[in-house]
């Protein structure tokens, strides 16, 4: 009886071992691919080179950027970085603006301002977006804060962030 005990519970305690590497081994072939960060953790000077360079096309977004436009572009904590231009493009005609719900690209044309791309931070999603062409234009992220709103005007042919006026 003795016997019989101990093999039933070891055998037990083996499958139990057996199905929890199995499941670990899924969680993490699984788990990366559904939350992991794309392209791998970028260090913050990674991040604003980022934001500074031209973002990629994509369809709808109104067009695609004009290569090499790149302006001053504004780290998370405010301040304003200022990459070296590269292209035909004169700096100051498109910028990157972050807030603690996201990111967001504005750049200044003939028609007005207009929103280029605009990201949400984790754990924020978009709730609202005027981009443009216009005089002024503005993407609201929702997130545990509330709603953070980033509005954007040319003032002197550069995109500027100003305070919202309603």
């Amino acid at each position: 009886m003795r016997r019989r005990s101990f093999l039933a519970v070891a055998g037990w305690l083996a499958t139990a071992a057996v199905a929890t590497l199995i499941g670990v081994a899924a969680i993490r072939l699984v788990g990366e691919s559904i939350t992991g960060t794309p392209g791998g953790v970028l260090s913050q000077s990674e991040v604003e080179r980022a934001l500074a360079s031209p973002p990629p096309a994509t369809p709808g977004a109104g067009g695609s950027p004009s290569p090499g436009a790149t302006g001053p572009a504004t780290s998370p904590t405010g301040s304003v970085t200022s990459p070296s231009p590269t292209g035909s493009v004169p700096a100051g005609h498109r910028r990157a603006f972050a807030t603690a719900g996201g990111s967001a690209v504005a750049e200044c044309a003939p028609g007005g301002v207009r929103l280029v791309s605009w990201t949400p931070a984790p754990g924020y999603r978009v709730a609202d977006v005027d981009r443009g062409p216009d005089d002024d234009v503005e993407v609201a992220f929702v997130g545990p804060d509330g709603e953070l709103e980033l509005k954007v005007r040319c003032v002197g042919g550069e995109p500027v962030a100003v305070e919202d006026d309603d």
